[in-house]
């Protein structure tokens, strides 16, 4: 037996309830994990909202951390005893034991703790599949990151600045500003009382810049598009504002790693063309790591720059599992920063 956090109807973060299940024996390719920490993201909120459904009633959670109990038929990969963090999956990483697919399961690394794992899997992956593989950045280019300050953030600004970037980023409040500028961003845009694109553009030197990182959705998706150069990319990875993309547009982040490209037909002038001529990509997170022979390779690269020093996990807030709906109220309002986990 053990204690997980369950909601048997859509709604507040009140709807999330502490929970006895039993677990069992793991079937073939699964493993049975003792979980010693589990990472908190928003997209737990969509879950739990529904405005990402998913059937009820449901678990929740997409990462976590701890130790192999037992393996079932098949699994060679890891081992009773190993320490090991996943991301992604079915939602029920809220709980104190889980059956996990073991081609999930990564093995950490020493040097790395599980409270930075549970931490950092789905966000650093994030960060991975968005800086290298989205819109791979290089040396010298400079990039707008909304959020900044946030767990995403936090990750992404010391990604970009080791790859060479410079990082303009956003925040609401100057404690966040100085907080995303302490994790590498060169300038922080304090959207509350800055116009967003005009500070861009004077940073810039009037250009804008060749990719907007945007987590936020709806508030900011028409500005974000007024930051971009010609040609210039938005990637749209989130919608906590709301939907980001039109009526119709928005299937293209249910259908998986899909581009929305509008060039312009005319011999526009300069502004026209700002307009127009871009390319919208609503990556899925999860489909990066659906396969073994991609989720190997990227949390090598995630570990590699955690090892290094790099990227730095920054757990800001801790909350006991019993408490995940305090954990929610203080993700949704805006009053956490950097990762948020939550200790069984």
């Amino acid at each position: 037996m053990g204690k997980v956090i369950r909601f048997h109807r859509r709604g507040g973060p009140e709807v999330l309830q502490l929970e006895e299940h039993a677990v069992g024996d793991p079937g073939p390719g699964e493993a049975r994990v003792r979980q010693t920490a589990i990472g908190v993201n928003v997209v737990d909120t969509y879950h739990r909202k529904g405005v990402d459904p998913v059937p009820l009633p449901s678990g929740i959670g997409l990462e976590g951390a701890g130790v192999v109990e037992a393996v079932g038929e098949g699994v060679t990969h890891v081992r009773v005893g190993d320490r090991v963090a996943y991301a992604g999956g079915p939602p029920g990483a809220y709980s104190e034991v889980r059956m996990v697919a073991a081609e999930r399961l990564l093995k950490l690394p020493d040097g790395i703790s599980e409270r930075q794992a549970a931490a950092a899997m789905l966000k650093g992956l994030a960060v991975q599949y968005l800086v290298r593989r989205t819109y791979p950045v290089r040396a010298g280019e400079t990039v707008l990151l909304h959020a900044a300050a946030g767990g995403v953030g936090l990750i992404a600004c010391q990604w970009l600045k080791a790859l060479g970037a410079t990082v303009i980023g956003t925040a609401g409040t100057d404690e966040k500003a100085a907080l995303a500028r302490a994790h590498g961003a060169d300038h922080v845009i304090v959207y509350t009382r800055e116009d967003v694109p005009a500070r861009v553009r004077e940073l810039t030197g009037g250009r804008g810049v060749p990719v907007v990182y945007d987590p936020v959705g709806k508030a900011t998706f028409l500005s974000s598009l007024d930051c971009l150069e010609p040609l210039g990319v938005m990637v749209s990875f989130g919608s906590a504002s709301g939907p980001a993309l039109p009526r119709g547009l928005g299937t293209l982040g249910r259908k998986g790693w899909l581009s929305f490209t509008r060039p312009s037909r005319e011999s526009a002038p300069w502004n026209a063309l700002r307009r127009h001529s871009l390319s919208v990509t609503q990556p899925r997170i999860d489909t990066c790591t659906a396969r073994r022979e991609d989720l190997e390779p990227r949390a090598a690269e995630l570990f590699e720059m955690m090892q290094s020093g790099k990227v730095k996990i920054a757990v800001h807030q801790v909350f006991p599992l019993a408490d995940a709906a305090q954990a929610h109220r203080e993700l949704e309002a805006r009053r956490t920063t950097g990762s948020t986990i939550l200790l069984p």
